[in-house]
């Protein structure tokens, strides 16, 4: 048991102790404001304040953790043993404040204050302090805590800090489960009038051989998945887009009986989860709304969820799915850039800057989705497996757990993703051969 004294124990340096030493490296802890406990305690303790009470082990508190309210931070970036830090402190410790560091990426804390958002409503990876800084690359939460942990184990070698494991979550989105097919008269009609106005013959005839039956729809790729799946014995999560047409919500009605019956056969092999729509982001009726169709079609309750365009405000949308009885969120990472977006590749609990309290929402970051690897690093096939693999590579480096976003249009291995479903299957297969430790 470690003992923790702080001068005043407060919402954030609770959640940020618990989260650390629970959900990080795995250390039975108290955290107390009792002088007296702490100075009679025998047993490992430390004390984080600005300047420690006399000579028992302090680390050196920077203060954010003490205040109330968001206001810009100064926040200077240095090495320390090749890791980003931010949060310097004068300190024979550590030359940072990790605890205040950890609370200001996993709080998202920069997302609060003012800035400017892009077409979709989201937070820019560009005005992130990590891409500013050049770690959005590394998994610097966990990388701290490395550093933590050799500390804390060079101080008290009676602590036991249990080995943590490396694993891989693959997540698949289904924003429009078929190309041509199942689409109903009229989205039928205009399709093939769309397609005839712009004179893609090629399209034109891909689509009257889906819909007589010759082809198969270039979307309708789950057979491939499933046998992927077996291969590598593995069980993804896939996250089902079920709202209402719209400019940005287009995949089949929740009343027809085909898509019905699709997420039926993909709930027998693989774990599920709502696609909140774009329509329903702000609206918590129609989030609602969206979460019992599913329910109702699976006859089981939905846990889990990514936002459609990963479209995330902070607090709102994860206050949101709290209301509607999530638990686990994957939406945490961006759309234009690889890496990771909270500094972290280990599932944490959400802390409600706003109104500064814990709340029961695990966020699951992702830290690869093909759309970036194509659509904004306009990368090769080739290029795209070399990068995720790097990515791959840092999450095992802190024994974290690598998530992989993948659409099931993706894998049609036709058109303009000709290639890519050799993207995925690389980047499966390196992600699992981690886990034992094989590259």
């Amino acid at each position: 048991m470690l003992l923790v004294y702080v001068q005043k124990i407060t919402p954030r340096n609770r959640y940020v102790f618990k989260t650390i030493f629970k959900s990080y490296l795995s250390v039975d802890y108290t955290l107390t404001s009792d002088i007296e406990k702490f100075k009679e305690w025998d047993r490992p303790k430390f004390s984080y304040l600005s300047r420690p009470i006399g000579d028992e082990f302090n680390f050196t508190s920077a203060g954010l953790l003490e205040q109330v309210g968001i206001a810009e931070q100064s926040l200077p970036s240095k090495l320390y043993l090749n890791t980003p830090t931010i949060f310097p402190v004068r300190s024979d410790t550590l030359p940072f404040d990790v605890f205040a560091a950890t609370f200001y990426m996993l709080s998202r804390y920069e997302e609060y204050l003012p800035h400017m958002r892009d077409q979709y409503d989201r937070f820019m990876a560009k005005d992130s302090l990590a891409a500013k800084e050049g770690f959005l690359q590394v998994a610097v939460v966990d990388r701290w805590m490395i550093l933590l942990k050799g500390v804390l184990q060079k101080q008290f070698s009676e602590l036991k800090f249990p080995e943590r494991k490396y694993d891989y979550i693959p997540t698949l989105d289904i924003d429009n489960a078929y190309a041509f097919k199942h689409k109903g008269l009229l989205r039928t009609i205009g399709s093939l009038g769309k397609t005839l106005l712009t004179f893609d013959f090629s399209k034109l005839g891909s689509q009257c051989q889906v819909l007589f039956g010759v082809k198969k729809d270039p979307f309708d790729t789950y057979d491939y998945q499933l046998a992927l799946q077996r291969k590598f014995n593995y069980k993804a999560i896939y996250f089902i887009l079920i709202g209402d047409y719209g400019l940005n919500d287009k995949n089949l009605s929740f009343e027809n009986r085909y898509f019905k019956s699709l997420i039926k056969s993909i709930s027998d092999y693989a774990y599920l989860g709502i696609h909140p729509s774009f329509g329903s982001n702000k609206q918590l009726s129609k989030l609602q709304v969206e979460i019992n169709r599913l329910k109702d079609i699976i006859k089981t309750d939905v846990k889990r969820s990514r936002q459609h365009f990963l479209k995330l405000s902070l607090p709102e949308t994860y206050r949101n799915l709290l209301e509607a009885d999530i638990e686990e969120d994957y939406t945490m990472g961006f759309a234009s850039e690889l890496g990771f977006r909270a500094g972290t590749c280990t599932p944490y609990p959400f802390y409600d800057l706003d109104g500064e309290v814990e709340c029961k929402l695990t966020v699951f970051p992702f830290h690869v989705m093909e759309a970036t690897l194509k659509y904004y690093l306009n990368l090769s096939p080739e290029q795209a497996i070399s990068q995720s693999k790097q990515i791959i590579d840092e999450v095992k480096a802190v024994e974290g757990t690598f998530i992989s976003l993948w659409h099931n249009e993706s894998l049609s291995n036709e058109g303009e993703w000709m290639g890519w479903r050799t993207v995925y299957e690389k980047v499966v297969e390196y992600a699992i051969s981690m886990k034992d430790g094989r590259p």
